[in-house]
């Protein structure tokens, strides 16, 4: 018999998601705010929108995204999303794709699912509350790194146009994955994954002047000059090294796991 699969949010991961799950002998529904591409329109952060989705479903994704927007959107796709689904799916597992941004350290150490999250910023803090509101409810949490996948290196983007900085010597620690690789992580997660429970979804890292020299010495191309102040970032600049290996015991293999690969296959579309 085969399984039902809800992914609230078809956008960039949820894609690639569709395609894992289909792959894998599930069915897949999938839903958004503005019900394109055959999704079902609901708007999440609304209680009556999310009540109207029809079916019943043995995994839920909410894997939405807040668009850019402020607090007030994060709160309302992440906070009142966790809390709508899991109104309407008492029944089902929830997986809850988080951030590994709710961890705050700085000093380039390696945390894992145990390590200390209070975040500093207010945007990760409603992730973090997010979490919560899943985990108390049985559901699963994956704590996402930097998300990349075709079309979608910003990273790369900036060296070739030569908008990149380095900030201070380039010690910062960055952290990526292969939305491909998240795909396959959520399969596991809705077969194996323990409810309750955080896992560290992260392909690899290295740190920000590593990463721009192997892409310099790729395209012969020097390295980013050092910028006056360190880049904000609207989740907040923390350094550290993300472990998986929990996520790995369930049997999770990441195809990317050096920052140069990841980059040319997020060149193919």
């Amino acid at each position: 018999m085969s399984r039902h699969l809800l992914i609230a949010g078809y956008g960039f991961l949820g894609r690639a998601l569709k395609s894992a799950f289909n792959a894998n002998g599930w069915q897949v529904s999938f839903a958004n705010r503005g019900g394109s591409a055959g999704a079902v329109a609901c708007d999440l952060s609304s209680a009556e929108s999310t009540a109207a989705i029809s079916g019943e479903y043995d995994v839920v994704v909410h894997c939405a995204a807040s668009g850019g927007g402020g607090i007030e959107s994060y709160r309302d796709v992440y906070l009142k999303g966790c809390r709508n689904l899991l109104a309407r799916f008492p029944e089902s597992r929830i997986i809850f794709t988080s951030s590994t941004s709710v961890y705050p350290q700085v000093d380039h150490s390696t945390v894992t699912e145990m390590s200390l999250a209070e975040p500093v910023s207010s945007r990760a803090a409603i992730l973090r509350e997010s979490e919560d509101t899943i985990l108390t409810s049985g559901g699963v949490v994956a704590r996402l790194t930097g998300l990349y996948g075709p079309g979608r290196c910003h990273i790369q983007k900036n060296f070739l146009a030569g908008t990149a900085m380095l900030d201070g010597k380039g010690e910062r620690i960055m952290n990526f994955v292969h939305r491909d690789d998240v795909a396959q992580a959520l399969i596991l997660l809705a077969d194996k994954g323990n409810g309750g429970e955080i896992y560290n979804v992260n392909g690899g890292y290295a740190s920000q002047r590593d990463v721009y020299r192997s892409l310099g010495d790729y395209y012969d191309l020097p390295l980013p000059l050092a910028a006056a102040d360190a880049v904000p970032r609207k989740r907040g600049n923390t350094s550290k090294k993300v472990n998986s290996d929990k996520l790995k015991q369930l049997g999770w293999r990441p195809r990317y796991t050096d920052f140069l690969s990841l980059a040319f296959a997020c060149d193919t579309v």
